[in-house]
C-alpha cells in the first residue's frame, strides 16, 4: 500500500510541475543569440515612428507575438516621453523549428496589412516551402510579430491609438 501511495505522489507531484511549466509566461527581454533570438527588438525609423519585433521562442503563437511585440511598442512610446501609439504596418510570421531527423521540407507563412496616408489599406497572405540539404522535421512552430508604429502625445488622438500607459501596466501573463 506505502508503494502504491508513493507513486500516486509522484504522479500528482509531475502533473503539477508539467502544469506550471506550461502555463509560464513567455520571455519578454531583449532579443538574444543566447535565447535563439527570442525577445524583442525595435529600430527607430524616425522621428516618432519605430519599427518594434517580437520573437517567440518554441510554442509561442501569432497571436502572443503579436500581443508582445504591441506591449514593447507601448515600452518604447512611454521611454520616450509620448503617451499613445497607432499601427501603421503589422504582419505575424510562424516558422517551423527542426530537428535533426524526418523530412527536409518546411512550409511556414505570414499575414500582414498596412496603412498608409489618404486611407490606403493593405493585406498580404504568403506562404512557403523550403527544402533543406540535411535532413529536418518539424518539432514546433516559432511565431514572429512585426509592427510599424508612428506615436504622439497630447490629443487629438487619431482613432484607434492605443494608450501606452494602460498597455504597459498590463501583467505579462
Amino acid at each position: 500500500m506505502t508503494a502504491l501511495v508513493r507513486l500516486i505522489a509522484a504522479a500528482a507531484i509531475g502533473g503539477f510541475l508539467a502544469a506550471c511549466a506550461s502555463t509560464q509566461a513567455p520571455y519578454y527581454g531583449p532579443a538574444s543569440a543566447a535565447r535563439d533570438g527570442s525577445g524583442f527588438s525595435e529600430m527607430r525609423i524616425e522621428d516618432r515612428r519605430w519599427r518594434v519585433s517580437y520573437r517567440g521562442a518554441q510554442g509561442v503563437s501569432q497571436g502572443e507575438a503579436e500581443r508582445l511585440a504591441i506591449r514593447r511598442a507601448a515600452d518604447v512610446v512611454l521611454n520616450n516621453g509620448l503617451e499613445w501609439f497607432t499601427i501603421v504596418d503589422s504582419r505575424t510570421m510562424q516558422e517551423p523549428q527542426a530537428r535533426r531527423s524526418g523530412s527536409p521540407v518546411r512550409v511556414g507563412g505570414s499575414v500582414g496589412r498596412g496603412w498608409g496616408s489618404g486611407g490606403y489599406r493593405s493585406s498580404s497572405v504568403g506562404v512557403g516551402v523550403s527544402m533543406g540539404v540535411g535532413s529536418g522535421s518539424q518539432s514546433g512552430q516559432r511565431a514572429e510579430a512585426v509592427i510599424e508604429i508612428i506615436a504622439g502625445a497630447g490629443e487629438p488622438r487619431p482613432e484607434g491609438a492605443y494608450d501606452a500607459a494602460i498597455i504597459a501596466a498590463e501583467p505579462l501573463r
